[in-house]
């Protein structure tokens, strides 16, 4: 059996892979027109990058805003992300204004999973856990490579921290400079899928790694990120195109 996590009306890690779309607007108001569309495609998840948001390291307008998007979602789950400059984000944080501003979320009681990055200091990251826990809060724990892809062991490696650090889903996306590196990708998401108690999130960025979008189901990763609009990484691709092809890829 695959371990499963459970996120509002989702069970990631079982099946094809779940579909993410991300919400990046700069304002309250970009942020709720964009549901409309994003409703219409009927993804599985949507992830608010609240580092887009203007008003993010204000916890009452971030938690008015986290309320008003939760509204108007609805039934849909929502993963909030704030990704930092160094993982690929928009602004720079101070890891004590990136803790402050992943703990002003879970008291705002608006989001179904936070992602929170591995490499802060262990001991933020382990409390920061406990509270999404103690809410509730699913747990994505995330690490991004913009510049290159590791070795298979050393992905492997992160991703068990991942799960030690208490992570109900490990998320790992890396940068390939080759056609090998994203065949490295693939090995050690097939690998970490055998050996770890938790479903894991992998991705291969850019053009180069587009076929590790498709081939989740195969190789072990739940989730795969789409666009409706507007982009958060390089090599998303649109969700009309990505959901029949995960269908015509699905494992009978």
């Amino acid at each position: 059996m695959q371990p499963v996590v459970n996120c509002r009306n989702l069970s990631l890690g079982m099946g094809r892979p779940k579909i993410a779309v991300p919400i990046t607007g700069k304002t309250l108001a970009e942020i709720l027109a964009a549901v409309k569309p994003i409703k219409a495609a009927q993804p599985d998840l949507v992830e608010w990058r609240i580092d887009y948001f203007d008003g993010v390291t204000d916890a009452e307008t971030l938690q008015a805003a986290g309320r008003q998007l939760r509204a108007a979602l609805g039934d849909l789950a929502l993963l909030t992300t704030f990704r930092t400059k160094g993982e690929g984000g928009e602004r720079t944080l101070s890891d004590s204004d990136y803790f402050k501003v992943c703990a002003n979320v879970l008291t705002g009681h608006f989001t179904d999973a936070l992602d929170i990055e591995r490499y802060h200091a262990e001991a933020a990251v382990k409390q920061l856990v406990a509270q999404a826990h103690a809410a509730n809060v699913i747990v994505i724990m995330s690490n991004h490579d913009f510049d290159k892809t590791p070795a298979q062991a050393e992905i492997v490696q992160r991703l068990t921290s991942m799960v030690a650090f208490g992570a109900d889903i490990a998320k790992m996306a890396v940068m390939p400079q080759s056609v090998a590196d994203v065949l490295t990708l693939l090995a050690a998401t097939n690998e970490a899928r055998q050996s770890l108690s938790q479903p894991i999130i992998t991705m291969s960025m850019g053009d180069l790694g587009k076929v590790s979008r498709l081939a989740g189901e195969v190789f072990g990763s739940c989730l795969s990120f789409a666009t409706v609009g507007a982009a958060s990484a390089p090599g998303q691709i649109a969700l009309d195109h990505l959901r029949p092809a995960l269908e015509t890829l699905k494992l009978k």
